[in-house]
């Protein structure tokens, strides 16, 4: 009954339209050209408005997605597809869409292929880019300049979804390919490694933990360390000439070593017989050696009380057989004996170079004034005590007492 109905209901539209044709024809009226099914409007789609705006995007792949699709913006339909055409390069597609000119678009916005169910149809989705910008109208957007290309929304801001063939064979291929079919053998080796050994993988867990705690506490010190090989390897890097030049000339002595390797085994041989032989002469000689250490501490203690008295008591060897302290309470000519020393035969003795200090000029008053006398330069008198205290003469094999260089002195004044 409702096929009957349904069939006389389309039998009644088109006897309407050729009605309609005829009527047309009759009147004198152009009648609308349809040059396919595509261009009659779906019902429930997009309202255009007074002003349709134009856009076009660039993709890769436009699937199976046919003139009068659905436009949308946050899952809202803005528009419809006017036109799907090959683009100028011969590689991609083309779509040209009709969007409501009242409707405010995002700035740059993304164009994505998507599906409405899983066997429903296609539609592209606008999408606002991951920054959002300021919104504008799509008249404003369509009046600004497109990119080279000349589509508003270029082929690196369009996708598409993937198709449920495209999910079902790559879920085929993990299925039956893929290591899918091992999980089972993986867990069963698992459990047989495990099994019976749960405080070895708490206790290794355990450690690995604190591992990694450390790591991440001294992950500075990680950083800086490869920081510091970084810039040992920029610098090995630069000096990669001279680094060559440094190990072609020790190839010589490479070689050299390898061609001695035999002797030096032989003494890292001796060496090691050698160190045998210290260390047992050492565990033989430790004990005399300690008591011999032992037994000298008395006289290093002695040495230690000494003190100052053993440094004044050593001058005795530059003052034989007195020293200079008996010499000031004994009076007479000769006591100590000296030493005279000869250079051999031919051997210049250069004398060092001394300033002579310039003796001062004593002039009597009453000849300076009566102009017969010049003035007379006197030698510098000797300081007695000084030289009462000298006993180091040399030449004369004998030293005299202060009391008889005093008299002498006397002697050569009053001359």
């Amino acid at each position: 009954m409702r096929r009957t109905r349904a069939r006389g209901a389309a039998g009644a539209a088109v006897v309407l339209a050729v009605a309609a044709g005829f009527t047309f024809v009759a009147v004198g009226v152009d009648m609308p050209r349809i040059s396919g099914i595509e261009e009659l409007p779906l019902p429930g789609g997009a309202d255009l408005g007074g002003r349709p705006v134009e856009i076009t995007a660039e993709f890769r792949d436009v699937l199976s997605l046919v003139p009068q699709s659905a436009v949308k913006f946050n899952d809202v339909a803005v528009g419809r597809v006017a036109e799907v055409r090959l683009a100028e390069d011969g590689w991609t597609a083309r779509v040209t869409m009709r969007v409501n000119g009242d409707v405010r678009l995002p700035e740059d916005p993304y164009a994505r292929i998507e599906q409405s169910s899983l066997l429903g149809e296609k539609y592209v989705q606008l999408v606002a880019p991951p920054k959002r910008r300021p919104a504008r109208t799509p008249a404003a957007f369509a009046g600004g300049a497109a990119e080279p290309g000349g589509a508003d929304i270029p082929l690196s801001r369009t996708n598409r979804n993937p198709e449920v063939e495209e999910v079902l064979g790559a879920l085929s291929m993990l299925l039956n390919g893929g290591g899918v079919s091992q999980l089972k053998t993986i867990t069963k080796e698992l459990n047989k490694a495990l099994s019976g050994n749960e405080p070895e993988v708490r206790s290794m867990l355990r450690r690995v933990e604190k591992l990694v705690k450390n790591l991440d506490g001294h992950r500075k010190d990680i950083t800086d360390a490869l920081d510091g090989v970084n810039r040992l390897a920029s610098t090995l890097s630069s000096r990669r000439k001279q680094i060559g030049t440094t190990l072609t000339g020790l190839s010589p002595g490479i070689e050299v070593l390898s061609k001695q390797r035999g002797q030096l085994m032989r003494m890292l041989g001796s060496l090691d017989d050698l160190s045998d032989v210290a260390v047992e002469t050492v565990e033989k000689t430790k004990d005399d050696f300690v008591a011999d250490l032992r037994a000298l501490a008395p006289a290093l203690r002695g040495l230690a009380d000494a003190g100052r008295d053993l440094p004044d008591s050593l001058q005795v060897l530059f003052t034989y057989p007195f020293t200079d302290e008996v010499l000031r309470g004994v009076k007479g000519d000769y006591l100590n004996v000296y030493l005279d020393m000869t250079a051999v035969p031919g051997t210049q003795i250069v004398p060092p170079v001394e300033e002579t200090p310039v003796p001062p000029v004593l002039t009597d008053p009453a000849a300076a004034a009566s102009g017969a006398l010049p003035p007379v330069a006197l030698p510098p008198v000797a300081d007695a005590g000084a030289q009462g205290t000298d006993n180091s003469a040399v030449g004369n094999g004998s030293s005299q007492q202060p009391g008889d260089r005093a008299s002498q002195r006397r002697q050569e004044g009053e001359g």
